[in-house]
């Protein structure tokens, strides 16, 4: 684990949590316990906000029951969104860039779908992963015959394989191939995500902290793969889920139990909930 950034006794007036494999289980459900810690946090004033590789669309599901009140980041940050599903922030893949990095995809083996928009697209109706996605998000990809004159408004570009080394390997090629041009960390094991140079969750660490008020030092993180990793060493707590690799797990302050043994909900029992206090009043985002 990292050496712990801050005193014991920081306070922490902000929580943001990644979703799959973190906030809800393998069967992409909020467990009650978990339902409650964030009820605590809203009671003691705290700004619970989530971050996710998940369209907006896929992220509407958890507003109500865990009474979301301000913004979501969508793709790793590349559209932000209030509860009522309003984008508030748009950033597209460069345009000039996103067919390259279809290019780069493909020719490390993986097969290449797009988000434009808030909208998926996929170019094989049978795609690996279409199906399980599908129900991750609750809705559906258009089938298109190819992605021209969709790459203008990318704002994600996944790279799948359920050849877990390929994807490593594509992932660290798009790293060096488009440097500071996109952003580019896998979200899963089967998964490479590429997005804007300033879609990141670092960088939705540092925007929350902006938009609240709050110092980064006093912003807990909770996440279990490696683009989580990147808000960990921008908050002043970090928790990894007993989930995560042990090189995720090296990045946080703390493990704690995996999403399928209430991981989520003892890290805010354990090591939030005792120092939390009340978040600075903030007007609500135009």
């Amino acid at each position: 684990m990292a050496e712990a950034s801050v005193p014991a006794d920081q306070p922490i007036a902000g929580v943001l949590a990644d979703v799959d494999g973190t906030l809800v289980t393998k069967a992409k459900a909020l467990t009650p316990r978990a339902i409650e810690a964030i009820e605590q946090l809203h009671e003691r004033g705290v700004i619970f906000a989530i971050t996710s590789g998940r369209p907006p669309r896929g992220m509407r599901m958890l507003v109500h029951p865990l009474e979301m009140r301000g913004p979501m980041a969508a793709f790793n940050g590349g559209i932000i969104v209030q509860p009522d599903m309003t984008i508030v922030d748009e950033r597209a893949i460069p345009p000039h860039v996103a067919p390259a990095v279809i290019d780069a995809i493909s020719a490390h083996g993986l097969y290449p779908w797009i988000y434009r928009g808030a909208e998926w697209y996929v170019t094989d109706p049978g795609a690996p992963h279409a199906a399980r996605e599908a129900g991750t998000v609750q809705f559906p990809p258009t089938v298109v015959p190819s992605y021209d004159g969709l790459l203008d408004r990318a704002v994600k570009i996944v790279g799948v394989s359920d050849d877990h080394d390929r994807v490593a390997r594509c992932e660290a090629a798009l790293q060096q191939q488009f440097g500071a041009r996109t952003s580019a960390a896998r979200s899963q094991p089967h998964y490479v995500d590429v997005t804007h140079p300033t879609a990141n969750k670092g960088v939705v660490v540092e925007r929350m902290s902006h938009f609240y008020q709050i110092p980064l030092e006093q912003i807990a993180t909770l996440g279990d793969q490696l683009n989580d990793v990147l808000m960990f060493r921008r908050s002043g707590l970090s928790i990894a889920m007993g989930n995560a690799s042990e090189s995720v797990q090296r990045e946080a302050t703390h493990v704690t139990a995996s999403n399928e043994d209430e991981g989520f909900a003892k890290a805010i029992e354990e090591f939030i909930l005792p120092r939390a206090v009340a978040a600075p009043a903030v007007p609500p985002a135009g």
